[in-house]
């Protein structure tokens, strides 16, 4: 009877292998769909690395604020590079939508790790504009260096654990069939659809956890922009006041992308599917593209520094030398 019970529960982890059924309506033009993804994930990874090493190469941004834009802008590129690749492999052939247990695994926790670290970035950075609009004379001491670069790397530890702990709970459940995951990359709700036990704790579990680590990262990101408003306001100059504004719209912008579409998908567990992967491309595959445009367009010292960039790499010859 022990040998029966341990054959059942052998053959029903046999699952080694997952099928991606992708985007819908891709399948009709998967060649235009493929360029188009393409198109944009090179945008992505070349405008988010672009406005990293600005920050990182220029002396005029070495303010916490573009400390954390960098750190941004590197999680955006990641968090692209998690999902658009195995989406535009789908896009190739069908052996590129196969992904196996263990990939799958990865894929989820890498992605949540991602997600959940910008998450809580997107939120120091509302603390940090707080603190500087509202605080300007304790900036200096409360943002310093050795402060900013531990709640920096804190946001990493933090979504790193917070992570772990969803992708463990996702695949310490038995999988043995059917294997067609109705989505274009493995995330928590259309996994559970699979699993061959019950996921009433999981989803409980999911929604707890990021519904309370979303909502409690935008209440405080709102109070923090509750005060900034209020401060700015009281500022006497039109100047001071557009100046002031001008260093949080480019924060405010991407925030509401970033949130808007996963309350779409996580609250309601039970409509991850095919018609979830608009609001999911959204997020995962949009917003990071725009980030940097938003970045750019909306703040002078980030496009003056990117002049500075170009005027610099013109004057100077292929061999590096400067020219005549």
């Amino acid at each position: 009877e022990k040998m029966t019970v341990k054959t059942q529960y052998l053959n029903q982890t046999m699952v080694s292998h997952f099928f991606l059924e992708g985007l819908m309506y891709t399948a009709e033009h998967p060649s235009l769909f493929l360029l188009l993804f393409l198109l944009i994930y090179s945008i992505t990874v070349f405008g988010n690395l672009l406005i990293l090493f600005t920050v990182s190469s220029d002396s005029h941004l070495r303010s916490p604020m573009y400390h954390f834009l960098g750190h941004l802008s590197f999680l955006d590129a990641c968090l692209s590079t998690v999902t658009v690749p195995k989406v535009m492999a789908g896009l190739r052939t069908l052996d590129g939508k196969l992904i196996s247990f263990q990939g799958c695994a990865v894929q989820l926790y890498c992605f949540h790790f991602l997600a959940s670290t910008e998450c809580f970035l997107y939120t120091v950075m509302a603390y940090d504009r707080y603190l500087a609009i509202c605080q300007p004379l304790h900036y200096p001491v409360a943002m310093s260096k050795r402060v900013c670069s531990g709640l920096a790397a804190s946001t990493w530890a933090v979504g790193a654990v917070h992570s772990a702990i969803h992708t463990s709970l996702t695949f310490h459940l038995l999988y043995c069939g059917p294997q067609h995951i109705a989505y274009f990359f493995c995330d928590i709700p259309p996994v559970l659809k699979l699993a061959c036990a019950d996921t009433t704790i999981n989803e409980l579990v999911m929604l707890v956890s990021i519904g309370v680590v979303a909502a409690g990262c935008l209440i405080l990101i709102v109070t923090s922009y509750v005060f900034i408003v209020a401060a700015v306001l009281r500022i006497r100059t039109a100047e001071g006041r557009r100046r002031a504004f001008s260093t949080c719209s480019a924060h405010l912008t991407v925030v509401l992308l970033y949130y808007m579409p996963p309350v779409c998908i996580y609250l309601q567990p039970s409509s991850s599917g095919a018609g979830a992967g608009a609001p999911a491309v959204f997020y995962t595959i949009v917003t990071p593209m725009l980030n940097p445009f938003i970045y750019t367009l909306r703040n002078k010292e980030v496009k003056q520094a990117l002049r500075r960039l170009v005027c610099r790499d013109s004057q100077e010859s292929p061999a590096g030398s400067p020219l005549p």
